[in-house]
Order: C-alpha cells, then sequence, then structure tokens
C-alpha cells in the first residue's frame, strides 16, 4: 500500500497512487480501443474520441455508484469528488460506459456490434491497472488469509480500521492481519481476461461475441473473486451487491451472445475493406 506515491518538488503536491493508476488505465484503455477499432477496420481516430466519452461515463458511474452504496460515510459535498482518495465501484463504470456509449451511439450511429468488440480488451486492461491501483490505496481488501501470498495493510488504512472496530485487532498494532490481496488477484484477472479476448476475437463467429464472452467469463471471476473480499457484506441471499450484479452481467453476456448470432452477422471485418487511411496516433504504435 502506498497512498502518496510521490511529492513533486517545489510545489509539495502529491500525486495519489490510485489517481495515478486512473490516469495509466485511461492512457492505456483509449489506445487499446483505437487499435483494435483499425484491427476491426473501424475509423481509430474516432474511436479516441468515443473510449473518452466511455471513460468519463464510467468514471461518473463508478462513482455515483459508491457515493448511493456508501453515502454514510461522506460528511460533506465535496468528499463526493475526491476520486483520487479511492472509492469507485467497478460495475458502477459499467453502467455509466454503457449508457455513455448508446447514448454517443444514437448520435453518431457508429458500428454498434463491432465497436464493443473493440472495447472488450480495453476492459480488461483498464481493469488490470485500476485494481493494482486499489492496491495501492488500500481499498477493496480481501478476508483473513494464511497464505504465504498473504499481505498486511499499515495502521491508518481502511482494513487497519475494519479489524480495530471489530475487535480482532489492537489498536497499537504496527499492522492489520494477514489478508487476501484480491486486489491483485483482480490485476491477475484482468490480465488473463485480456489474453482470451485477443486470442478469442479472430475466431468470434459473429460481432458482438467479444464483448459478449467479456461480460460472462468477468461475471464469473468477479462473483469468485468477491467470496474472498472483506469489505462489502452479504445482502440478498447471503450474495453482496456485486455478486448479485455478476449474475445480471452474464445474463447479458449470454443474451448479448444470442442477439450477435442474428444482428452481428456478416462480421464487419468480413464486408469492409481495412482502414488504411493515416491518423494522427500512428506515432503511439498502434499500426
Amino acid at each position: 500500500m502506498r497512498q502518496v506515491l510521490f511529492e513533486i518538488p517545489s510545489l509539495g503536491l502529491p500525486i495519489f497512487g490510485y489517481g495515478l493508476m486512473l490516469f495509466v488505465a485511461y492512457l492505456a484503455s483509449i489506445n487499446m480501443t483505437a487499435w483494435r477499432a483499425k484491427k476491426g477496420h473501424m475509423n481509430p481516430q474516432f474511436a479516441f474520441d468515443l473510449a473518452t466519452w466511455l471513460f468519463i461515463g464510467g468514471l461518473v458511474g463508478a462513482r455515483a455508484f459508491f457515493v448511493i452504496q456508501y453515502r454514510d460515510r461522506f460528511t460533506s459535498f465535496f468528499d463526493i469528488f475526491k476520486i483520487w482518495e479511492g472509492g469507485i465501484v467497478f460495475y458502477g463504470s459499467l453502467i455509466g460506459g454503457a449508457l455513455a456509449f448508446f447514448v454517443i451511439w444514437a448520435i453518431k450511429r457508429f458500428p454498434l456490434l463491432p465497436m464493443a468488440d473493440a472495447i472488450a480488451p480495453a476492459l480488461c486492461i483498464g481493469l488490470a491497472i485500476g485494481r493494482f491501483g486499489c492496491f495501492l490505496n488500500g481499498c477493496c481488501y480481501g478476508d483473513r488469509c494464511d497464505l504465504p501470498w498473504s499481505v498486511q495493510f499499515p495502521p491508518g488504512s481502511a482494513p487497519f480500521k475494519d479489524q480495530v472496530s471489530s475487535g480482532v485487532l489492537a489498536p497499537n498494532a504496527t499492522a492489520s492481519l494477514p489478508l487476501h490481496p484480491t486486489q491483485l488477484y483482480s490485476t491477475i484477472d484482468g490480465l488473463v481476461l485480456l489474453t482470451v479476448i485477443l486470442a478469442f476475437w479472430p475466431f468470434r463467429k459473429a460481432d458482438g461475441h467479444a464483448m459478449a464472452l467479456y461480460f460472462m467469463l468477468y461475471a464469473i471471476t468477479r462473483f469468485l473473486v468477491e467470496r474472498l473480499r472483506n469489505d462489502e457484506s452479504a445482502q440478498y441471499y447471503g450474495m453482496t451487491i456485486s455478486q448479485i450484479i455478476s449474475l445480471g452481467v452474464f445474463a447479458a453476456g449470454v443474451l448479448l451472445w444470442t442477439l450477435a448470432l442474428k444482428y452481428g452477422r456478416p462480421r464487419y471485418t468480413d464486408t469492409h475493406p481495412a482502414y488504411e487511411a493515416q491518423w494522427a496516433y500512428t506515432s503511439r504504435g498502434l499500426n
């Protein structure tokens, strides 16, 4: 855990690890989207613009979800905007990003399912980098763990405070009890999903199948990781809110897979020539 990575000399401005990872995730995601769009014979310049709006919509949705779910933690209106200190919900980002996606589609009428497939790998890499930010911040922490790779968090961190308040840890302890590094599990999950989606992308039977596969796989892995987390209590039927949403996301993936077979064939790459126009971002290695 390292909430503040460093301070800018002479300014005394702290650079928060969580906020920096969000910025890196943003850059990686928009570049990934543009690269996959070009591979899918679509205009990568538009993909950059679209990805930016999706990131904004996702960030607003992620923060709004957190504020609604944990509204009792906020003591002032301005606390809502302190995202660099942590406090966003990934499923909220999916909802907010999806809303932005359909709003822009209603205005621009871009290829809907092909672009969704181009975005799927970006979600994976954004997840991987963002969850590492969670690890630096100390949020989204796991349950008690005796495994060799367990982690401990320092005094003042969220898991430390939680263990003190629950009476399992002395207030003068030097570190929290060992916990599952669920943030790093999610980072690994994002990288594995990225590898699977990129490997599957050329073999999809219809446009939309890459995103559908992402929905289904992420819903399964998120459901399992939630069982190891300890920052959110069970709400309904012994499941956390995120686990309940995971069931809905899995169902959405199955529905999208089915609809893609009807509306996503023939594939866009099979009916449109490769996008050969020069564009401003070729210097970033997206050829």
